[in-house]
């Protein structure tokens, strides 16, 4: 009777294509999501990973023409007030600001200060917001996959036991394809969750890292214009 049972195991598929045309419609769904969620986390994590890519680029070239000695009037009128590069575009806001705060007479509208660096500000969140788009999907798909994935094998450990109820038989050839299958969903479950997790904390540091840049570029511009309306002041 054993070696009945373990020939009729050993003829079963337990491909993972199998497993998952032989799951119930609820799990082979839990298993569509994960596997759907898994593709999108990764067509995310690669395009972060060339977008931050290229702001660290932007902002070294933009750091490298900004200290380079030229007037600052003579930078901002070869970018132009949309430039490519969010420190540019940091920067670009800031000097719009700098230029509309100028009276006729030449004279600053008070309050200039507090106005470029408010811009600056505004600018700075924008950036932020354009270069953490699309982390919160994984930290959401980071941390509910798993019980996702458990779902599904809770779902499919039921329906191994229907199975044994009608079977009337509890022999390794009823039992093991019922707990493969939902094992099979827990195992995207984790497949779909650990990148999302590994790579949304990589990449959520690496964009404070580039947001930390555009601050701390905003404070050090600032403090030039400051120098300047003092200059102007006195």
């Amino acid at each position: 009777m054993e070696a009945d049972t373990l020939a009729a195991a050993q003829n079963i598929d337990f491909s993972l294509f199998a497993l998952f045309l032989r799951a119930s419609f609820t799990v082979k769904l839990v298993m569509l999501i994960l596997i759907a969620a898994s593709f999108w986390s990764w067509a995310i994590i690669i395009q972060k990973h060339f977008d931050l890519r290229r702001a660290k680029t932007e902002a070294r070239d933009f750091d490298q023409a900004f200290w380079s000695g030229e007037p600052l009037d003579a930078v901002f009128d070869r970018i132009g007030p949309e430039p490519r590069g969010g420190a540019a575009r940091v920067f670009a806001a800031g000097m719009t600001e700098w230029r509309r705060s100028h009276r006729k007479d030449g004279g600053l509208i008070h309050g200039t200060q507090a106005r470029i660096e408010r811009a600056m500000n505004v600018a700075i969140g924008r950036e932020s917001d354009m270069l953490t788009k699309g982390l919160t999907y994984l930290a959401t798909v980071g941390s509910i996959s798993p019980f996702v994935g458990l779902f599904g094998t809770v779902w499919g450990i039921k329906g191994a036991f229907e199975e044994i109820a009608m079977q009337q038989s509890t022999n390794l050839a009823v039992v093991a394809p019922g707990i493969a299958e939902a094992l099979l969903a827990t195992g995207l479950g984790l497949l779909a969750a650990i990148p999302a997790v590994v790579f949304y904390n990589k990449l959520s540091q690496d964009c404070d890292q580039v947001i930390g840049g555009y601050e701390s570029f905003s404070d050090e511009f600032a403090l030039i214009l400051s120098r300047q309306l003092d200059r102007t002041a006195a």
